[in-house]
């Protein structure tokens, strides 16, 4: 029998935890895949009878506004980020439970087959996931995933969201790299992709600026677990 090279299984639970693909996604960018899908497809009160699947739950920065929608979020991650959530290889988990949704920052190596993978969910509606915009392009991915199955929308950030390894950094604040004090940057585009069940493609849509209008208190830990707790802003130290 052939061996099975995918990169699913070559990848299978074979990764040191630094070398896992850890950035956390600002809730506020969820709150605009959530914001798309209310007013352009689904009415949000349906919405907030179902449940959704975060496969990828890091240290819960998606769950949080995800709760703010769904009626049960259900969370996993392959690596324990200390939030207490259920260790899950999302691509060999066995039987899945049955979810109307699934929303994830998937490790970009395995997008596609996480993204593929999601459409197997009993009772699946849809699948939203926040990919680098890198992802469009790639013959592998357009043979087996895009021109097989394209998504309901492209959804393109015009305004960088920020994501840096290993912690979740408020834009407004200054954090201290080791040299200097900074705000956070990137130099990564990110764009959503939906898939919803029953609606064909749409055109491409562009997400205007949304940030300020989308963050909401508590978003941002004031300690950070890569040591980045040494932040200030305009006023000082916090």
């Amino acid at each position: 029998m052939a061996q099975n090279l995918s990169s699913a299984v070559m990848h299978q639970r074979h990764e040191a935890p630094d070398a896992l693909d850890d950035f956390p996604t600002p809730p506020w960018a969820t709150r605009a895949a959530i914001e798309i899908i209310t007013s352009r497809f689904i009415d949000a009160k349906w919405l907030a009878k179902v449940a959704v699947r975060e496969p990828c739950a890091n240290r819960g920065h998606m769950v949080r506004p995800l709760r703010e929608a769904f009626y049960e979020v259900v969370a996993s991650d392959v690596h324990d980020y200390g939030a207490g959530y259920p260790i899950a290889d999302y691509l060999f988990p066995g039987p899945m439970a049955p979810a109307d949704w699934t929303f994830m920052n998937p490790p970009f190596n395995l997008a596609m087959d996480f993204i593929i993978k999601s459409f197997q969910t009993p009772f699946w509606n849809g699948t939203a996931a926040i990919v680098r915009t890198g992802f469009l392009e790639g013959q592998t991915r357009y043979r087996n995933l895009f021109m097989q199955r394209p998504p309901t929308l492209i959804a393109q950030f015009t305004e960088r969201v920020i994501m840096h390894k290993g912690a979740l950094r408020d834009p407004e604040k200054e954090y201290w790299d080791g040299s200097q004090w900074k705000k956070p940057s990137t130099a990564s585009s990110y764009v959503w992709l939906l898939w919803i069940k029953g609606i064909p493609p749409q055109p491409f849509h562009w997400i205007a600026p949304c940030r300020k209008r989308l963050e909401r208190p508590g978003d941002y830990p004031d300690h950070q677990p890569d040591g980045g707790q040494n932040v200030r802003n305009r006023r000082g130290f916090l």
